[in-house]
């Protein structure tokens, strides 16, 4: 399993922790960190908006990045969520052990 780490933005720490318990349900992560007040500065429909919005950082494999994105969409408020995903060069091996063993 390839190790991945995904970045999804929320509108309400209700909607970040309910994404990120159906993540953890369904084996599509190890680990979910919700990170709350963070302040996005962005253009939509060609007008720069800005908002508050919560920062899910989610440990999974890249081998579940596709039921991931469409658990995402189906319980996120967005038009279009950004899912961001990154691939680690380096992991504690420890650590990596338990993420990869969690999500089977």
């Amino acid at each position: 399993m390839e190790p991945q780490i995904i970045l999804i933005s929320c509108a309400s720490i209700e909607e970040g922790q309910k994404i990120a318990k159906r993540l953890l349900d369904e084996r599509l992560a190890s680990c979910v960190n919700v990170i709350p007040q963070i302040y996005s500065y962005y253009w939509w429909e060609n007008k720069q908006e800005e908002a508050p919005e919560i920062l899910l950082i989610v440990k999974t494999s890249k081998e579940k990045w596709d039921k991931l994105v469409m658990t995402v969409k189906a319980n996120h408020s967005y038009q279009c969520p950004e899912i961001i995903s990154f691939e680690p060069s380096q992991v504690f091996h420890p650590y990596l052990s338990w993420w990869q063993n969690e999500l089977k």
